[in-house]
């Protein structure tokens, strides 16, 4: 028989269970990231060239969810992984309304100022830098406020640009691409979708000689566009999906993003890593997608 008692505690555990489960998706917002690691030799790397890369992606700066305390202790995190280079792939704006408050360009940039590599601090942007840049919406003559910033903050930034650089005297490209969806529609702009500034054959005809290529792209989808010249695409954007549950993602941040959510692919002879990244955009809301650092050992 069902006693009063025994009734008030199945109902006490069954609203614990509720708060638990209703609360969840905000644990992994704010949960401190993980390291994941990975391994490999793309086809194309030069022997003996051993390179530590420390990938960070999708910041999204915004009070609570990734104030400057959560970003510099992030940075932190990504210092003691001792890598020889850092890249930075994109989305440092909000990227969300729900937020209590915004952090400013000026104030992110600074903590990712802290980031420090033997090989420097290299970056990209996202599209909601650009979405949330109402002046360069209207005008792409005007420099992008997060571009601005990370330069002003010392890092390296690049938009379809491409440079060389060397490890114990073995060189490698670092190529960084524009945005592939940087660009709103809209009646005053005269577009009827989204565009892209992404010019991957101009950044790549910056490659002068037959060293591996790393290819920074803030979405995956430019991935089957990629040439085997191309050692190793890294990729941010996707966010695991944000909401993944056993496989099944709901939502997609792009086409690619649902081709590509996450991880390792390697596509003929091509290869690429997709990070889950660190932040949130639309809502702020992770399950199954845990917020993650890249460490990636080429080599």
């Amino acid at each position: 028989m069902l006693t009063r008692r025994t009734f008030l505690k199945t109902m006490l555990v069954g609203a614990v269970g509720l708060t638990g489960l209703a609360a969840y998706p905000f644990v992994e917002v704010l949960a401190r990231p993980r390291v994941t690691r990975y391994s490999l030799k793309p086809p194309g790397w030069t022997d003996g060239l051993k390179l530590r890369i420390c990938a960070l992606a999708d910041f999204h700066a915004c009070e609570p969810w990734m104030n400057l305390s959560r970003i510099k202790s992030i940075c932190e995190k990504a210092n003691s992984l001792e890598a020889d280079i850092i890249l930075l792939l994109g989305d440092y704006a909000a990227g969300t309304r729900l937020v209590s408050d915004y952090v400013n360009s000026a104030d992110w940039s600074r903590a990712l100022a802290s980031l420090q590599a033997p090989l420097g601090v290299h970056a990209i942007l996202g599209n909601h830098d650009y979405w949330e840049d109402l002046a360069f919406q209207k005008d792409q003559r005007s420099e992008n406020i997060a571009a601005s910033a990370l330069r002003k903050a010392g890092i390296a930034t690049y938009i379809n640009d491409s440079v060389r650089l060397e490890k114990d005297g073995r060189p490698f490209w670092i190529a960084g691409l524009g945005d592939q969806l940087a660009l709103l529609p809209g009646s005053g702009s005269g577009r009827s979708s989204v565009v892209g500034i992404d010019d991957l054959r101009g950044t790549l005809s910056q490659v002068t000689d037959e060293a591996p290529v790393l290819l920074m792209a803030h979405e995956p989808d430019i991935f089957p566009s990629v040439p085997d010249r191309v050692s190793l695409t890294l990729c941010g954007h996707t966010h695991g999906g944000q909401v993944n549950i056993f496989g099944w993602r709901p939502a997609a941040a792009s086409a690619g993003s649902r081709r590509y959510p996450l991880g390792h692919y390697r596509e003929e002879n091509r290869d690429m890593i997709v990070s889950k990244g660190l932040g949130c955009s639309i809502l702020p809301v992770r399950i199954g997608a845990w917020p993650e650092i890249l460490l990636i050992e080429l080599g």
